[in-house]
C-alpha cells in the first residue's frame, strides 16, 4: 500500500486555451491533513472539482487509494471515500438537523435516497444520525430546522452529512469562511478530532487555521505548484510572500515570516 492515498499526475484543466490549473503533481500522505493554499485565483477551487469529478480533467492522471479515477463520475468517487464539502453552506434549510444527516446515511440504501419512504423505515437511521451529530457537537440541536442554525454551527452540520458518507478522506473547502473567532476555533477543534484514523485535504485562507491543522502544505500560484513543505518553511518562502503580496518582498523590505497573515 503506498504511503500516499491521493497523487495527480500532470493535472491540468483548460477553458477555452485558459490554464486554470497546470500540470499539477499533488501527494497527500494517508492519515495525514494537508493544506492547500494560495491567493485568490490560483486554482485550489477548481482543484478540488477535477479530484471529486465535477469538472472534467483536461489532461492528467488522478490515483486514488491505488486506483485511476480520473475517468470516474462523481457519486462513484464518492462511494469509495472520497468525500468533500463546498464553500458555500449546503444543508436542505427546511428540513431539521437530524434528517439532513439522515439523508445522508441513506446512501447505503443505494442510489435513491427514499424520499418518499414511510417515515418508520426511514427512522432506522436516527440512532446513528444522533451519533454523528453528538461527534459535531449539534446534539441539542437535532430538532431544530438547519436554516436557524448560525452560520457556525451549519459548517458543523456539513461535516457532519461528510461524516455520514463514511469517507476515508475528506476534501473541505473553506471551512471557516466567514466565521467568527469563536466559530474558527470550533471548527479547527472539530476539524483535529474527525481527522483521526482519515486523511484531509484542506483548501483555507486563514493562515493561523493551515498553521494550526496542517502537517504539510502545497501552495498553488497561477494553477500551478509554488511551493511544498511545512508551515514554517512554506511562510518564509520568498516567492510564496510575493505571490501573497503581488511583488518581489526584497524589494519592499518584507520580513521573514511575512505570509502569517
Amino acid at each position: 500500500m503506498s504511503e500516499y492515498i491521493l497523487e495527480t499526475r500532470g493535472l491540468t484543466k483548460e477553458f477555452r486555451g485558459f490554464a486554470a490549473v497546470s500540470d499539477v503533481d499533488l501527494r497527500v500522505r494517508r492519515g495525514s491533513i494537508h493544506g492547500l493554499i494560495g491567493p485568490n485565483g490560483a486554482g485550489k477551487t477548481t482543484c478540488f472539482n477535477l479530484l471529486t469529478k465535477f469538472l472534467p480533467v483536461t489532461r492528467g492522471t488522478i490515483i486514488y487509494d491505488g486506483r485511476d479515477i480520473t475517468a470516474m463520475k462523481p457519486a462513484e468517487v464518492a462511494r469509495l471515500g472520497l468525500v468533500r464539502s463546498f464553500q458555500i453552506s449546503a444543508v436542505f434549510p427546511h428540513l431539521t438537523v437530524l434528517e439532513n444527516v439522515r439523508i445522508a446515511l441513506q446512501r447505503e440504501r443505494g442510489n435513491s435516497f427514499d424520499f418518499w419512504r414511510a417515515d418508520s423505515v426511514l427512522r432506522r437511521y436516527d440512532a446513528r444520525a444522533r451519533e454523528l451529530l453528538a461527534d459535531v457537537g449539534l446534539a441539542e440541536y437535532a430538532d431544530l430546522a438547519a436554516a436557524e442554525l448560525p452560520y457556525g454551527r451549519k459548517r458543523a452540520l456539513e461535516i457532519a452529512t461528510t461524516l455520514a458518507m463514511e469517507p476515508r478522506m475528506m476534501l473541505l473547502d473553506e471551512p471557516t469562511a466567514g466565521m467568527t473567532a469563536e466559530d474558527v476555533e470550533r471548527i479547527v477543534a472539530l476539524i483535529r478530532r474527525v481527522a483521526v484514523g482519515r486523511t484531509v485535504l484542506l483548501v483555507e485562507h486563514n493562515l493561523k487555521v493551515v498553521e494550526g491543522l496542517c502537517d504539510r502544505i502545497t501552495v498553488l500560484s497561477r494553477g500551478q505548484i509554488l511551493a511544498e513543505g511545512d508551515y514554517a518553511s512554506v511562510s518564509r518562502n520568498p516567492d510564496v510572500i510575493a505571490a501573497y503580496i503581488g511583488t518581489d518582498p526584497a524589494s519592499v523590505g518584507v520580513p521573514e515570516g511575512a505570509a502569517h497573515g
